[in-house]
């Protein structure tokens, strides 16, 4: 299987170049074709070095903001009652979860809160490239995009004495200070800090997941990351990278593994539902 990129067509070029448009993250953009996993290896292989650690981030739809799901409501109010669903969350974990968190261990909590649906100040990245590539590949009838960064440079960005990606246990005090920033964003240039999970689900780890934790900068659109980059993925190549991320064993039933997710697997690959 050849790695080789193939120049992309007048008109792809044109796609690219609306996507770059229609998208709100600034940041460099790939412009090549990516219809098959080779490409897809070929294209991240032009971005990421073999010595640093890079995340992956998929968006099934071209025009999503990197800004976590607390913070997106328009008004402060709307973002202030987002972040306060974290109270009631606790009260209800504790009559249905068989393990607890500490108390005071408000990360942790945002992590089980984030995994269950809630809006948190944290955003979803991943390790692996694939993980990233299928989540890109879902809404067919759109255009996705899939991101690659560097979080030990977005950490240097934020403060040149943390060169390195942040511990839950060892920068517990600063981790709570981005957890407490509060629902107004400010126009000091505080960047989002990347941080390791805490392994606390099955998920978690077959997805190597991994996240982005938000304050005073609400979101990394325009944040002017260096090693942030976006690799366009056009719908037209999404049935087939699907199918290719199966073949390697990619999908719901191997990133999800709750059982309501292996039946939807199940239905999905004898044509009874539609990929979302």
């Amino acid at each position: 299987m050849s790695s080789e990129l193939v120049a992309a067509s007048a008109a792809e070029m044109r796609r690219f170049a609306g996507i770059a448009k229609s998208c709100p993250v600034k940041c460099k953009y790939v412009q090549q074709n990516v219809n098959s996993l080779a490409d897809y290896f070929a294209a991240i292989g032009g971005i990421i070095s073999s010595v640093d650690t890079f995340w992956f981030r998929g968006h099934p739809e071209s025009n999503r903001s990197l800004k976590p799901a607390a913070l997106r409501p328009d008004t402060v109010a709307g973002r202030q009652s987002a972040l306060d669903l974290i109270s009631d969350f606790k009260r209800i974990a504790e009559a249905k979860l068989v393990r607890l968190p500490d108390a005071d261990d408000e990360f942790k909590w945002a992590q089980i809160a984030q995994h269950y649906g809630l809006p948190t100040r944290l955003l979803d990245w991943t390790e692996s490239a694939t993980t990233a590539l299928y989540f890109a590949c879902r809404k067919p009838a759109s255009d996705g995009i899939v991101f690659v960064m560097n979080p030990t440079e977005l950490n240097r960005l934020g403060d040149p004495s943390q060169p390195r990606i942040l511990d839950p246990q060892t920068d517990r005090e600063l981790i709570l200070k981005f957890l407490k920033s509060g629902p107004r964003e400010s126009k000091r240039r505080r960047y989002p800090i990347a941080v390791n999970p805490v392994w606390g689900s099955e998920r978690i780890i077959v997805q190597r997941g991994t996240f982005t934790l938000h304050g005073a900068m609400f979101s990394l659109d325009k944040a002017r990351v260096p090693s942030l980059v976006a690799v366009p993925i056009l719908k037209e190549s999404k049935p087939n990278l699907r199918n290719e991320l199966r073949r390697v064993g990619v999908d719901e039933m191997t990133l999800f593994p709750e059982l309501e997710h292996s039946c939807r697997h199940l239905s999905m690959c004898h044509g009874l539902m539609d990929f979302d």
